[in-house]
């Protein structure tokens, strides 16, 4: 365990919800687990008791908060789960987090299996449509252009990242056509408990995350993680972002929370220190935003900039989130007005200390 996982306390310990079995975090709270095939191996996925009102009057089942990527083995991972550990009641709606493919990836499969309605807000809804339809901007070949404007020149480098031309969309290859929306302070109500949505941007375009002040518990999604820093990127579809000030502003919704409330995230294990973690969090970003600027002291292009915050080798995946992040930061320090924007003869953006 590094030094800043040793700050939090882990009240599962090792123990993790083995493939196709749940374990009980809280009063009506299961965790189950999906692979993914990255480098970041799996997904936490939560099963809430519920009740809604039907036309024939309440009915018990469940909610599912967010669904893994689409795949045959994510499919069969479900299908087990529906088989053994529902106790014979039907999935009564889906919650997506967010838009990315390991959230939503099976959201329509999940919501035709039940006849269930997913529930987004209308941010990430609207990204995650757009993305899956591979509409021109959204991704795939706008990435080229967009990195090689921020320094990617490299031909071995850029043919790393062909494959994912079409990445989103064969991860989410549909979205239900209709959605019920999740607004920032709304109040929802699963089963016995309330929960408060809570609105945050940086990570993604509007991102939720659900606390339950009679259980203690925050269902964190990506913005708040026990072991790594969530992805905050600039990509192309939005090339003038400031997504690390966001992401930061953000982690200051939380700070009315109780200190010792049960985080359940997206990655990792769940954990309590969520005061401690977004210390934490702060101060990475405030690390590598000085480590930034300093190497900005010459005019630097994100590219310039990949081996400062990743020394490590990068696969395709993780080199345009990488290389997203960078840009990131290097934004960051321009609206503060710590860096300069340059654009080169060659047609690359750099970057120097003001």
């Amino acid at each position: 365990m590094n030094p800043l996982e040793s700050q939090l306390d882990y009240p599962f310990g090792e123990t993790l919800p083995a493939p196709g079995a749940v374990i009980e975090v809280a009063p009506g709270i299961l965790w189950l687990r999906m692979g993914l095939p990255f480098a970041l191996n799996h997904i936490n996925l939560w099963l809430l008791e519920d009740q809604i009102d039907g036309d024939d009057g309440p009915r018990k089942g469940w909610t599912v908060i967010d669904c893994g990527i689409a795949s045959d083995a994510t499919r069969e991972a479900w299908e087990s789960i529906f088989a053994t550990q529902l106790r014979g009641l039907p999935i009564l709606r889906v919650i997506g987090t967010h838009c990315h493919p390991d959230h939503v990836g099976l959201a329509d499969w999940l919501c035709q299996r039940w006849q269930a309605l997913l529930w987004m807000s209308a941010g990430e809804y609207a990204f995650a449509r757009m993305m899956s339809a591979d509409l021109p901007g959204a991704d795939g070949a706008s990435m080229f252009p967009h990195f090689q404007r921020h320094g990617l020149l490299d031909a071995s480098r850029l043919e790393q990242l062909e494959g994912r031309r079409h990445y989103y969309s064969s991860l989410v290859p549909a979205l239900p056509h209709a959605f019920v929306r999740l607004q920032d302070g709304q109040q929802l109500r699963i089963g016995a408990h309330t929960w408060r949505v809570i609105t945050g941007f940086g990570h993604s375009p509007e991102h939720v995350a659900l606390h339950c002040d009679s259980l203690n518990v925050l269902i964190s999604g990506d913005m708040v993680l026990p072991r790594i820093s969530t992805n905050v990127s600039v990509f192309a579809i939005e090339p003038e972002g400031n997504p690390v000030q966001l992401y930061v502003d953000s982690l200051g919704k939380y700070a009315d929370l109780a200190a010792d409330t049960l985080v359940l995230p997206s990655h990792g294990k769940p954990f309590r220190g969520l005061h401690v973690r977004i210390r934490q969090l702060c101060e990475h970003h405030a690390a590598r935003l000085g480590e930034v600027w300093e190497a900005c002291a010459e005019p630097r292009s994100a590219a310039d900039i990949l081996p400062v915050m990743f020394p490590r080798p990068l696969d395709s995946h993780q080199l345009s989130f990488a290389l997203g992040e960078a840009l990131a930061h290097l934004h960051q320090l321009w609206y503060a007005g710590r860096v300069r924007r340059l654009t080169g003869n060659d047609g690359v953006i750099r970057f120097v200390t003001a």
